[in-house]
């Protein structure tokens, strides 16, 4: 554990990627394989507690703690608030040992102390973790902490992790990132076909690393000329690649998660195809004779079910556009120019057409302003702007700006007014910068909104200062606030849902501005949002 606190210490204190990248690499390189990989595990996202492997839960960790180190719950409580990060509190409260705890590496301490008694009862697994806090150093407890809240926020991505791996084994980062996506158990054995030079067959049954798009943020015209670039619908539905090899077909989202079962009538279609592939594309809620897909709201009506009937399959069909072809009977394409892969890919389609397998229209504007004319029509379309695409450019991996952009059209926007805050993470963790907001029923404020992102960090330590003096109630780490702050926010879209409250559901909120010049009566009624719901 000594080693992968270092690391994270390490991590935790440096802001250049560089040096972060570096002392990733030399961890993995001396760290042992078993604790390397529960290190990549980790990093990578993942988590040894879950609904279904309990270890600790937040209100026992707080209750031992208190006891262990005899403090009052309710200073733990407000210990909490003031830190921000529970795993760091549990930390501070409990002393150092005068005498630490014979060292264990991170693997031991996971496989053969905590995985063991994961939902045992309460008396068992509150025996190891207080006998683990009173044997570990402040640095390891603090990890230890982490890992039994499952928040090791650390300012590491994962690409940047495998970027480490790749310096450090030679390996292409595309190769490691292709064989990191989807599930997999932290072993030396997985550590070490990760880090091979060698082709192994389990490469042939992954999918691709997504290539993905970047806000275009000034005039498209900065781009150069409108012929370097195809232009096709942004597409507001789930990203999706379609691998069909040797006759089998997969589903996978760029979430990692395999979709197989979801959506058979995509699946059939891919089957009846008369050649091996792998389909990048998006799917979609889409009647068969309508001219535009159905809400975003409908399609995660699927989404949800594993096998679905034949009432979902009829109330809500789904197809896959495709727009871009990464293999083709074998053979890897994604070095070749967007140009070309998409012909081969309209080649492929028309062959054999299917409109449950179909052909993501491009778009041909003979200049940016007729393109923008165009875009101010996306809404009615359905759709959510322009993708740009350099002809020129082959597929990579992750977000890698320059060659895709995704050209959206403006926010829909609400005037709100601020309910309630909780304190963000990492190196957030004392500020509240989680917000929630409502809109007018009557005379009725209704939460229809989370948001956390838009503010500088100026404006965030004023509304930090003025959240703390006009706090009304206080529920856990949540304070309700006086209902007199109003805020612009932007969204996507808006959907009537019957799951929440509101009635409503919007996609992807964020703080546009914060209106100073705005008193709480005068922000909208929810009404007004229901009326912009598809």
């Amino acid at each position: 554990m000594k080693r992968f606190a270092a690391l994270y210490q390490e991590l935790d204190r440096s802001t250049a990627t560089l040096d972060k990248r570096g002392a990733l690499a030399a961890y993995f390189r001396d760290a042992p394989p078993r604790d390397a990989a529960w290190a990549l595990y980790l990093l990578a996202g993942g988590k040894i507690t879950s609904a279904r492997r309990k270890i600790a839960g937040v209100a026992e960790l707080r209750a031992w703690t208190a006891a262990a180190s005899g403090t009052a719950p309710w200073l733990v409580d407000a210990s909490y608030d003031q830190v921000g990060d529970l795993a760091e509190t549990l930390a501070l409260l409990m002393p150092d040992p005068a005498r630490p705890a014979p060292e264990r590496g991170l693997a031991d301490w996971i496989e053969e102390r905590l995985l063991p008694v994961a939902n045992r009862d309460e008396a068992e697994r509150r025996e190891v973790i207080v006998s683990a806090w009173l044997g570990l150093p402040f640095d390891e407890r603090l990890v230890f902490n982490k890992l039994l809240t499952g928040a090791l926020r650390v300012g590491v991505s994962q690409r940047m992790v495998q970027q480490a791996l790749a310096e450090m084994s030679g390996v292409p980062i595309a190769r490691i990132a292709q064989r990191m996506l989807g599930a997999w158990e932290p072993s030396p054995a997985f550590l070490r076909d990760l880090l091979s030079a060698e082709d192994l067959p389990g490469d042939r049954q992954q999918p691709y690393p997504f290539f993905l798009a970047s806000p275009l943020e000034g005039p498209p015209s900065a781009l150069g000329p409108i012929d370097d670039w195809l232009l096709e619908w942004k597409w507001d539905g789930i990203r999706a690649q379609l691998i069909r090899r040797h006759g089998e077909v997969a589903l996978w989202s760029r979430g990692e998660e395999r979709l197989d079962g979801r959506f058979p009538e995509v699946e059939a279609a891919a089957a009846a195809l008369d050649v091996d592939c792998v389909l990048d594309g998006e799917l979609l809620a889409w009647q068969e004779d309508a001219a535009q897909p159905m809400p975003f709201s409908a399609l995660q009506t699927r989404i949800q079910r594993l096998k679905p009937g034949p009432k979902w399959l009829a109330d809500a069909p789904v197809r896959m556009l495709a727009y871009d072809l990464l293999e083709l009977d074998g053979a890897d394409l994604r070095e070749l120019p967007q140009a070309e892969r998409r012909r081969q890919l309209e080649a492929l389609l028309r062959r054999q057409p299917d409109a449950r397998l179909g052909l993501s229209p491009l778009v041909a504007p003979v200049s940016w302003e007729v393109a923008a004319a165009l875009r101010e029509e996306a809404r009615e379309r359905g759709v959510e702007g322009f993708m740009l695409k350099r002809r020129s450019a082959g597929y990579q991996s992750g977000r890698r700006r320059g060659d895709w952009w995704k050209w959206k059209v403006e926010p829909l926007t609400i005037d709100a007014v601020l309910l309630y805050a909780q304190a963000g993470h990492g190196r957030r963790s004392t500020l509240y910068t989680d917000y929630t907001f409502g809109l007018w029923q009557g005379d009725t404020l209704v939460p229809i909104a989370k948001a956390y992102s838009g503010l500088d960090d100026k404006e965030i330590l004023a509304l930090d200062r003025w959240l703390r003096a006009h706090t009304r109630e206080r529920f856990g780490p949540v304070r309700s606030v006086e209902p007199v702050q109003v805020f612009e926010l932007g969204f996507e879209g808006v959907n009537l849902s019957k799951r929440h409250k509101s009635g409503v559901a919007v996609r992807f909120p964020r703080i546009l501005r914060w209106r100073h010049d705005k008193p709480a009566a005068e922000a909208d009624q929810l009404d007004t949002l229901k009326a912009l719901a598809r």
